[in-house]
């Protein structure tokens, strides 16, 4: 390991299986060449078909509050998004019921709908939709710019949820400075995971909406736009997949 100084350990993995809804927090997470497994699968439109827009759109604002997970092995027939609206159970999705739930807590209209026929499960004959971005594969974001954004907006919680990465590490501060948005270029290894820091990831509406034990609050977004031309977190394309576990360690390579 010469020549490769060690940054952090990672803290926190997540994906996000339905766009705009709250992510699935797990202890290890499969990064393939293009994504994460399980990542984005699914999309939340109105009666229209118009797909949910969170940061610009106040109808949408409660989204996040829906909780997702996946069920069943990975790339298995039997594995299928399920959704939560607060206070309510595990519904399986897309489907009428889950729908129906979504609708009520949403107050008008709204589906879950496939990204891809790949995605829906066995059986499932309803119409899809298309996701609105081309995400990049990785999103990383260290507890080090989360702890400068603080800083500068002491009343603020910069949650990590604010910002939907995929792999947080929690490193040690470093005064005045989002660290990682200085490593556009470098190479990265988390743990077997190699990675090339591609972009900063510029922010958007989201970032100061409410979610579960945080409320609405505009100076994150005001603060990361003055600070950091609009970005915290980076994101990074895939030189080597592998599975990645909390506790992985990362290293500059």
């Amino acid at each position: 390991m010469t020549g490769e100084t060690i940054l952090g350990a990672v803290s926190q993995l997540w994906r996000y299986p339905a766009s705009s809804l709250a992510g699935e927090r797990l202890d290890a997470i499969s990064v393939e060449q293009r994504t994460v497994d399980g990542d984005r699968l699914f999309g939340l439109v109105d009666a229209e078909g118009e797909i949910a827009r969170p940061d610009r759109e106040t109808r949408w604002h409660k989204a996040p509050l829906i909780r997702t997970r996946l069920t069943g092995a990975s790339m298995s027939k039997e594995r299928r998004l399920e959704v939560a609206v607060p206070g309510g159970d595990w519904l399986p999705a897309p489907d009428p019921e889950s729908d129906r739930a979504v609708s009520g807590f949403l107050g008008f209209e709204a589906t879950i709908r496939p990204f891809g026929a790949e995605n829906a499960a066995p059986g499932y004959v309803g119409p899809l939709t298309e996701a609105r971005y081309v995400k990049a594969p990785i999103h990383l974001l260290t507890t080090a710019s989360l702890a400068r954004l603080k800083a500068l907006h002491p009343e603020g919680v910069p949650d990590p949820r604010r910002f939907r990465p995929n792999i947080v590490v929690d490193m040690e501060p470093v005064e005045g400075s989002f660290p990682e948005t200085e490593w556009i270029g470098r190479k990265l290894a988390v743990g077997d995971l190699l990675l090339t820091v591609s972009e900063p990831c510029r922010r958007c509406g989201f970032t100061i909406i409410a979610q579960d034990g945080f409320d609405t609050d505009p100076g994150i977004l005001r603060n990361l736009v003055r600070h950091n031309a609009h970005n915290i977190g980076v994101y990074c394309t895939v030189d080597r997949p592998a599975r990645v576990e909390i506790g992985a360690a990362m290293r500059f390579v």
